[in-house]
């Protein structure tokens, strides 16, 4: 009862020490919030909250939200934040609202990690199971990770994907099917890619079913799943057509993600490229981009069967690489999966690489965007190729990891090789 009450009493003042430091830097920093909104490495086209104040404002004076092409996110958005006090009047509500999200995320991701599901799945026991950190480490690291609270502060809409992702994920592992592809429904209307998760979360689901209500047929249990995706979507489309008044927000919210039809730069791979790409040749090679994401699922899925929660942090790592809109959020989230994986840290031979590179250009990217845009000594190939470096980076740490997981089951199935070294031909 004591050790209840004190670990309670420590996830209550992480929750709390989160939610200070937050609302700290939004009230006692007036002007950061508007610096983070405006910065490429936080706010896309189809996440900034300036964008949304935009299409807000459009709303409530009864002018279509996506007139103008400045609106591209989803239409739930509106009704929700116009709901809250005036921004401009009372900020103070809309700063709660992500603190509230942030910290639900948060729990979320404590949970993921107190199922121990990392390291001991349905199909796979690893022997260095037991060498985990609490939830209530993951849960402090993700909160306290520096993009994560500049996500927050930057009021970035991403922050509502990244909730409904752990959500999802977090309601797998706990045996309740149908709240997880509930909450994976929610993430996809906001901003499509979390679709792509749907087969891993699927085998998730199947393998921590609960005794009383599991399914034998692993056909019937997918087939009666992603009809609870479909109904979800089927529901959330024509709210959609309500708030709206028409079909338009389908083209401007999921059809700029697949066309790629605003080129304001970001920290991902898309935007030069398309820039400088003859227009003859653009639809073949948005279809090349948009199949090299997507093929990694079922590569994913089927090698790795036995840990599905390893397929899905591998797959969130790919996303915050190769999607068309990134941010640091998709890294944040990525990044604070990969600490569920402590068990298999000392596999890994890069780290102090990937460590450094991360770094290295965290800090280099702002500066070569500046000398960009602001001072004019250089150009658009400065941004892009620290861009690069930055997507090297979390390209060998999807990598490494991959390889600490392929390892350590391998060391199961061989254990003569436990130690010795072995060479990729």
């Amino acid at each position: 009862m004591d050790g209840g009450k004190v670990t309670l009493g420590r996830t209550a003042g992480l929750y709390a020490g989160a939610a200070v430091l937050r609302l700290a830097l939004f009230t006692l920093f007036p002007g950061l919030p508007e610096l983070l909104t405006g910065r490429v490495e936080i706010s896309t086209p189809v996440t900034s909250f300036k964008r949304l104040q935009e299409g807000l404002f459009l709303y409530n004076h009864n002018v279509s939200p996506y007139d103008g092409g400045v609106y591209h996110q989803a239409p739930l958005f509106l009704p929700l934040f116009s709901l809250l006090p005036s921004f401009a009047s009372w900020p103070i509500f809309t700063y709660l609202l992500y603190i509230a999200v942030d910290l639900l995320g948060a729990a979320a991701l404590g949970k993921i990690a107190d199922s121990g599901e990392a390291g001991s799945s349905a199909l796979f026991q690893s022997p260095r199971r037991e060498k985990r950190w609490s939830g209530f480490v993951i849960a402090a690291v993700f909160l306290f990770n520096p993009f994560t609270i500049a996500t927050c502060i930057g009021r970035s809409t991403s922050v509502f994907t990244t909730c409904a992702i752990l959500h999802a994920i977090a309601k797998a592992v706990s045996g309740a099917p149908f709240s997880a592809m509930v909450a994976l429904s929610f993430g996809a209307y906001l901003s499509m890619y979390p679709l792509l998760l749907l087969p891993p979360l699927l085998l998730l689901c199947y393998d921590r079913q609960r005794p009383e209500r599991a399914m034998p047929s692993g056909l019937r249990f997918a087939a009666t799943n992603v009809c609870v995706v479909v109904s979800v979507l089927g529901v959330l489309f024509p709210m959609s057509y309500l708030i709206t008044g028409s079909w338009e927000f389908l083209p401007a919210t999921y059809g700029v993600q697949l066309t790629l039809s605003d080129l304001t730069p970001n920290i991902g791979l898309w935007w030069y490229f398309f820039i400088e790409m003859f227009d003859s040749f653009r639809s073949f090679f948005l279809a090349v981009f948009w199949l090299h994401l997507s093929c990694y699922v079922g590569g994913l899925t089927i090698r790795i069967r036995r840990q599905p929660l390893v397929v899905l942090t591998l797959l969130l790592g790919i996303f915050a690489i190769f999607k068309p809109y990134p941010s640091i959020s998709d890294s944040s989230l990525f990044l604070a999966l990969v600490p569920l994986y402590r068990h298999v840290f000392p596999l890994m031979r890069y780290t102090f690489v990937i460590a450094a590179i991360i770094i290295y250009t965290t800090f280099l990217g702002p500066a070569f965007y500046h000398l960009w845009i602001y001072a004019g000594s250089g150009n658009a190939n400065f941004f892009y190729a620290i861009t690069l470096v930055w997507g090297l980076g979390q390209s060998l740490l999807v990598c490494d990891l991959t390889f600490a997981v392929l390892r350590d089951e391998w060391e199961v199935e061989r254990p003569e090789m436990v130690g010795k070294e072995i060479r990729q031909i």
